[in-house]
């Protein structure tokens, strides 16, 4: 009696997680998911014109945050603003289960839009004490709306999942900064710590289509200053001076043998000088010049690799000058995106079955995407996490480009402008997440 008592006791305790585990039926989940965005797919559109067309850069996102805000206090969600500067977390509980977080960005680019769209953005800031015109080219706009979608989409399903929704306004995604500020502001110590996370880029790849990277899915960015301090004077005069224009010019060249020569060839890693400022006039040799970096890579092994050379090159080109050792600088930085083995197979089965042939898997032996994504600081914070490249050009525009030979504009390109209509496929495969991990 005691053991089938102990039996039974059991065999209760386990009835949630078994029933967890249970398979998903995703194409009706799918059709109630369909069926809860053809209500009002039109204000979700009005949400990305409206974000669109009034972008902010990078911690300066304060009206962005209020919008999000509003709308997530509305749906119910109990929401905390300016968490990590100008980021916002709203909590949605529904019973016991697993807490999933699912995040978008907040920020824009410092720069013009030439879209031509109805709605483009006008907008100017001041950026690193500068005028400049902002708009939203990297999508983070499109992320916004399936963001509130996939909120409302889940709150009209609340009967098919149960546990916690944290809903994450991540703010200076495009610097890479914002997701540990948020961290650091106590991020997982002041709210629940998820168990799951999910995230989601559009692209310039077919409007509908759903790519999942196993393993490693983007590279790691590190932002690197280097000041070579020279000796200034008159152009006439070099013997007189140390030429910190030379040093810069020699290390922009002598730091790609680290590329090529250091680098395992099959291995991915880039080191670009993005920018290189000295001097004022052409009679005149100055007494520094500012190289701005930006390095690439997927491998922890690489990242290192990457940062220790460029160190010491900078140092060894100074030394050749005679010239003050050079200030190298590391300004910001966030490790690759690694997507969670399970969750990826999970995430895989439920959307094949939901959207076909439209979803490609990419096994964790190819290449990730070179670009850089600080969602990595979730993952690091332990957070199992999928994050997924979701296509936003019509394919009869893709076509068009094709057809006179020129490429699809890509992020960050001034005529970035993926369809509206790809707030669907961002709403359907979040909900749908969602739904793999807390489904009843």
């Amino acid at each position: 009696m005691k053991t089938s008592t102990l039996f039974l006791t059991a065999a209760i305790a386990m009835l949630p997680a078994l029933a967890q585990a249970g398979d998903l039926d995703a194409a009706a989940a799918k059709a109630r998911i369909d069926a809860i965005l053809n209500k009002d797919y039109s204000g979700l559109e009005r949400i990305y014109e409206d974000i669109h067309a009034h972008p902010e850069v990078a911690f300066q996102e304060t009206r962005t945050a209020s919008v999000l805000a509003e709308k997530m206090r509305k749906l119910g969600f109990e929401v905390t603003e300016k968490v990590g500067k100008t980021g916002i977390v709203a909590i949605y509980r529904n019973g016991k289960g697993p807490t999933v977080l699912i995040r978008t960005e907040l920020d824009a680019l410092p720069m013009e839009e030439k879209t031509g769209l109805p709605y483009a953005s006008h907008a100017k800031q001041i950026v690193d004490g500068e005028e400049s015109f902002v708009a939203h080219s990297c999508g983070h706009d499109i992320h916004m709306a399936w963001w509130v979608g996939t909120a409302e989409a889940l709150l009209a399903m609340k009967d098919q999942w149960h546990g916690t929704l944290m809903f994450i306004g991540q703010p200076a995604e495009e610097r890479v900064a914002g997701a540990k500020a948020m961290l650091d502001d106590g991020l997982f110590t002041r709210f629940p710590k998820p168990d799951f996370g999910f995230a989601a880029h559009i692209s310039n790849r077919p409007l509908g289509s759903v790519v999942i990277k196993a393993g490693t899915a983007s590279s790691s960015a590190d932002a690197v200053e280097v000041i070579f301090h020279g000796r200034g004077g008159h152009g006439s005069m070099p013997s007189e001076t140390i030429d910190p224009i030379v040093m810069g010019a020699h290390f922009v060249t002598d730091v790609q043998t680290i590329i090529s020569r250091e680098k395992d060839a099959g291995a991915f890693g880039v080191i670009t000088v993005g920018s290189f400022q000295a001097g004022s006039a052409s009679n005149i040799i100055p007494d520094h010049a500012d190289l701005k970096l930006t390095l690439r890579s997927f491998s922890p092994e690489v990242r290192k690799l990457l940062l220790d050379g460029v160190a010491r090159t900078a140092k060894a080109v100074a030394e050749m000058a005679n010239a003050p050792a050079p200030d190298v600088r590391h300004i910001e930085g966030t490790a690759s995106v690694v997507n969670d083995d399970e969750l990826v197979e999970k995430a895989d089965k439920t959307l094949k079955a939901a959207l076909g042939d439209k979803v490609t898997l990419i096994p964790a032996s190819m290449p990730g995407n070179p670009a850089s994504e600080d969602y990595s600081e979730f993952i690091a914070a332990g957070v199992p996490s999928v994050y997924y490249a979701i296509g936003g050009y019509d394919p009869k525009t893709i076509a068009g480009y094709e057809a006179r030979g020129e490429p699809v504009p890509v992020n960050h390109s001034p005529h970035f402008a993926p369809v509206p209509e790809s707030i669907r496929t961002g709403v359907t495969t979040l909900a749908l997440s969602v739904l793999t991990v807390a489904g009843n």
